[in-house]
């Protein structure tokens, strides 16, 4: 058998720690040749130059291309990660190209493959949220062929958008293979490295809202005045960079010489789920407080609507844009015990069932045309043969 040729496309720190293993497991592998395509917010340096957490991983085969600079809008990132993908993807010719998420950059990865007639894998499709980037989610899925979902309801989410039913594999979340490992740093160490003094702290992730940009300043003022008023340590990382994020780092600008904060523009993956883990909460509009922090069964103050239609775990905490709201619920959730950890997307054992997918012969005997799939219309013919 000849080498199948993946590629895995990622643009942030968030979408190659939830595929690092299953880039692991392919690399390894002797039937699979991987490749890594690095974009995004990974090749800016205000957010820590994290491509070099990828090249840095030891990976065989990677491509770095740098397809914006910090402010462009959205749609100019989109743009450009086409042109820059598709002269990628016609040179070294891939067998499947695998993407993750909502963010512009699977879009693009989506397109070019559709265009290209590339396979392309969409892990987590299916899924909610309360912002545009469901309506990207959603387009990526109707553009993919591959289908690797967390749990039932973004299987059956799928099948209702006309997808095939047997390319919708239900994986669980890729980085919970991370945040069971044995192998993750421990709390000391992350400490040390990252030189955060405090015994406890929460953490703080809060990114644009891109539907709702005129309310922005206003509402991330109300969280800082929440923060402050709590008198917390914090451990704080920026903010993504969709449109809005000079608003949100404006505003952090009040957290300088105040020492029981600190300001990070990215931490390692790994790292980063060792302090949530050992966390007191999570606060914000992060997704890793909706699937992380319930995970290990921590609870988490989710504010304003960016989340608003996912899986709501009973540790979560839901709040507006109030001063007094946030700030109760930051205490209750700091007065907490822990919750039984939730398992709604998934329990490990991803990466295995990913390779099992990908050394079974189904998906790539597919035909590369996709077909509406409708649910309705085969319901009726069903009742007609009397199934």
């Amino acid at each position: 058998m000849n080498s199948r040729r993946i590629v895995f496309l990622t643009g942030t720190r968030a979408d190659f720690g939830k595929m690092k293993s299953l880039m692991t497991a392919v690399e390894k592998h002797p039937n699979f040749e991987n490749h890594i395509f690095i974009t995004g917010m990974h090749t800016l340096q205000r957010y820590g130059f994290t491509a070099q957490e990828v090249i840095k991983s030891g990976f065989s085969n990677i491509y770095t291309s740098m397809n914006q600079h910090s402010g462009d809008p959205m749609e100019m990132i989109l743009a450009s990660t086409i042109t820059g993908l598709s002269r990628y993807i016609h040179e070294i010719k891939p067998d499947l190209l695998v993407i993750h998420g909502d963010r512009v950059e699977a879009l693009a990865g989506a397109i070019v493959g559709a265009l290209t007639n590339t396979k392309v894998c969409h892990i987590e499709g299916g899924e909610r949220s309360g912002t545009i980037d469901e309506s990207i989610r959603h387009s990526v899925s109707k553009l993919s062929n591959i289908h690797l979902v967390c749990n039932i309801e973004a299987k059956n989410r799928l099948i209702q958008m006309g997808e095939t039913k047997n390319l919708i594999f239900n994986i669980g979340s890729p980085d919970i293979d991370l945040m069971i490992s044995k192998d993750l740093p421990t709390i000391t160490k992350v400490k040390t490295h990252y030189q955060i003094p405090f015994e406890t702290y929460s953490v703080l992730m809060f990114h644009p809202v891109t539907t709702d940009l005129k309310n922005l300043k206003d509402n991330i003022k109300i969280i800082i005045d929440a923060v402050l008023a709590s008198n917390l340590n914090y451990v704080v990382i920026y903010p993504n960079n969709d449109e809005g994020n000079e608003i949100i780092l404006e505003e952090y600008k009040r957290f300088d010489k105040i020492d029981r904060i600190k300001v990070f523009p990215s931490i390692q993956f790994e790292s980063f789920l060792t302090l949530i883990k050992h966390s007191q909460c999570m606060v914000g509009n992060s997704s890793a407080g909706i699937r992380e922090t319930p995970f290990y069964g921590l609870p988490s103050v989710n504010i304003g609507d960016r989340q608003n239609n996912r899986y709501n775990a009973k540790s979560i905490l839901n709040v507006s844009y109030s001063y007094l709201e946030i700030l109760k619920a930051i205490q209750s959730a700091c007065s907490r015990e822990k919750e039984v950890k939730d398992s709604y997307f998934g329990h490990g054992r991803s990466t295995e069932q990913f390779i099992d997918i990908l050394e079974g012969q189904k998906i790539w005997n597919e035909n590369q045309q996709k077909v509406f799939h409708d649910i309705a219309f085969e319901r009726n013919i069903n009742i007609t043969k009397g199934i």
